[in-house]
């Protein structure tokens, strides 16, 4: 794996965590009624979840990688396209963001293990990172090593990405329920994603 592919891989990360998911409502929700004291253990649960989520479909792209080139190469095919369609959807969300105040008293263990649970049982989950990671692996480097930087880099970002939310959820209401705000948001995040399926095809149909 090169520099290159990892440092690819962390900025389409950061772009895709930064863009306000189930699980980021989840964050969001809780910061909105129980302020900065969820950042934590709500970051913390978001880390594991993705650990879960991105070690099952890696596992699953790693037998993908051993059986079948063929596939291996179209289910890279289908990520670009995956991506494309993720942005589209985005830039036409508009100005919504559904996100209730959660005020009901929770243990930091409770919010933690909550946001484990979103997190890593969303099915969706686990199907982007089947269709999100094999954008960036080398089959001829090693798997494995190329697992533990993929994971650590990841759960990095998300867990900063999660506590960011938390802190600026609880710091600044006004913002979070700003249409305008959030429509310019989506719309930014929304050409970033498409930017990147497209050149992410570009690049392949160069190689081949």
């Amino acid at each position: 794996m090169t520099f290159e592919a990892w440092a690819a891989f962390a900025a389409a990360t950061a772009v895709l965590l930064v863009i306000p998911g189930p699980t980021i409502l989840l964050v969001i929700s809780y910061a909105l009624g129980q302020g900065w004291r969820t950042a934590l253990p709500m970051a913390v649960g978001v880390a594991l979840g993705d650990f879960t989520a991105m070690t099952l479909s890696m596992l699953g792209v790693g037998a993908l990688l051993a059986t079948s080139a063929t596939i291996f190469t179209a289910l890279k095919w289908a990520g670009a396209a995956y991506l494309i369609y993720l942005g589209v959807k985005l830039f036409r969300a508009g100005g919504s963001l559904d996100a209730e105040p959660r005020r009901d008293a929770s243990s930091a263990l409770k919010m933690l293990g909550h946001a484990w649970l979103v997190t890593a049982l969303n099915p969706k989950s686990i199907t982007f990172f089947v269709a999100f990671l094999p954008q960036f692996l080398d089959p001829k480097a090693d798997f494995w090593t190329q697992m533990l930087i993929f994971e650590a880099t990841f759960i990095t970002l998300a867990f900063a990405n999660a506590f960011g939310y938390a802190l600026i959820a609880s710091r600044a209401r006004a913002v979070v329920g700003n249409s305008r705000a959030i429509g310019l948001f989506n719309k930014a995040g929304g050409t970033l994603l498409i930017g990147a399926g497209i050149a992410t095809v570009a690049v392949r149909s160069g190689n081949n």
